[in-house]
């Protein structure tokens, strides 16, 4: 049987891919250590925990409105407000399977057969692979490590066609960890007004922030530009609830409307026990979200410092999410080694340290380590790739 067309030319995520190669050596018996995960090590907060099983003592396990239910559409209304001054009603709001979920519907909904969306690089796996999904065309636009991996406005003008429907921009980033300044958003967004242009802002790891430095929401600049964004985000960084599947976007209401008319289709709604759970995280204050946060900073502080140690291994500090993206391709070059891509399956056998490829984000010279693990095992991954890279030194 032939499969559809729009599914040949997917490619799989390389960071689920890394993920369960090194779940597969651990249940073989093998002292994996994975530095590919994009979840928080810590559990889901007690209090969110409690809240869920609450909703399913008191009957709340039947469907729901496909956009998600009024009261958490409400709470996320009103912490749009209080985190990033922006002012949504609840027809503007829809809750989705994930934040990854939100995009995905997005893009079904905006685009039409060769629509281009800027995307860029390095990006999240996922991009390129939903934009090609709804018939749309990923338009990679390169940034560089000099200027922290951002998209400059010049840049972005260049790669604007006739076709451009949208761009996006994710802060913090995933995989590098960086973030744009004001001043840096409103250039991009002078940009994309002056074409027209969508602004997809996904800011899932806006509360994952190490430095003074304060997120800032596009869509918060200006009424205008609030007017051409839709805003993504959840609670699987900020909350550690990955698995609970809970996020949503805030945009226009006519984008809104459709896309919550495709989910009706789809998934018929998001989970009801994990809306009443995150329902319970956007209504409580920010102390365990405070606490990880703590403790991820204290883990980037040591990785970063041991990962500039290596030979041959380049890295900027990020100041957000939970990754690392370090320049890997003089330390690939004097282990003898082609390309990263390679260097990274005989780490994994070798050493037994799960590294991503940068390939899979656009940028193959570089690597991505999470460090959502204890302190020890980072510091026991670091010293393992180390030891590859000196042992390996071509003669």
């Amino acid at each position: 049987m032939n499969l559809a067309k729009r599914v040949e030319t997917l490619t799989p995520s390389s960071t689920l891919a890394i993920t369960a190669k090194a779940k597969e050596l651990k249940e073989q018996g093998h002292d994996v250590i994975g530095l590919g995960a994009g979840e928080p090590d810590f559990n889901t907060p007690e209090y969110i925990l409690k809240a869920a099983t609450e909703a399913m003592q008191n009957g709340m396990t039947k469907y729901t409105p496909s956009g998600g239910i009024t009261n958490l559409k409400r709470a996320i209304a009103n912490k749009l407000k209080k985190d990033n001054d922006l002012d949504y009603n609840l027809e503007e709001i829809i809750v989705t399977t994930g934040a990854k979920h939100a995009l995905y519907t997005l893009f079904q909904v905006l685009l039409n057969d060769g629509d281009e969306v800027i995307v860029p690089a390095p990006f999240w796996v996922s991009y390129p692979e939903q934009i090609k999904l709804a018939g749309g065309v990923p338009v990679v636009v390169q940034s560089s490590e000099e200027n922290d991996f951002k998209l400059t406005a010049q840049q972005l003008e260049e790669a604007i066609t006739e076709n451009t429907k949208a761009i996006i921009i994710n802060s913090p980033s995933n995989p590098t960890g960086m973030m744009y300044a004001q001043e840096e958003l409103e250039e991009l967004g002078r940009v994309c007004l002056k074409h027209n242009v969508l602004i997809v802002s996904d800011e899932i790891y806006e509360k994952l922030i190490y430095t003074s430095d304060r997120h800032i929401s596009i869509a918060s600049i200006s009424d205008e530009l609030k007017e051409a964004s839709i805003v993504i985000n959840g609670v699987s960084k900020s909350h550690s609830m990955t698995g609970w599947r809970i996020g949503y976007a805030a945009g226009p209401k006519a984008i809104i409307k459709a896309m919550t008319n495709l989910a009706s289709h789809s998934t018929s709604n998001p989970t009801s026990i994990a809306q009443y759970a995150a329902l319970a995280a956007y209504n409580a204050n920010d102390d365990a979200v405070n606490e990880m946060k703590k403790a991820f900073s204290e883990r980037l502080d040591t990785i970063y410092t041991l990962m500039n140690e290596i030979p041959g291994i380049v890295c900027k500090k990020p100041k957000g999410a939970f990754y690392i993206f370090p320049n890997v391709a003089e330390a690939v070059k004097m282990n003898g080694f082609t390309n990263v891509d390679d260097w990274v399956k005989v780490i994994l056998e070798e050493e037994k340290v799960a590294l991503v490829p940068g390939s899979g984000f656009g940028f193959p010279d570089n690597v991505r380590l999470s460090y959502a693990l204890q302190l020890d095992d980072l510091k026991e991954a670091a010293k393992r790739i180390k030891r590859f890279v000196i042992n390996h030194q071509s003669k």
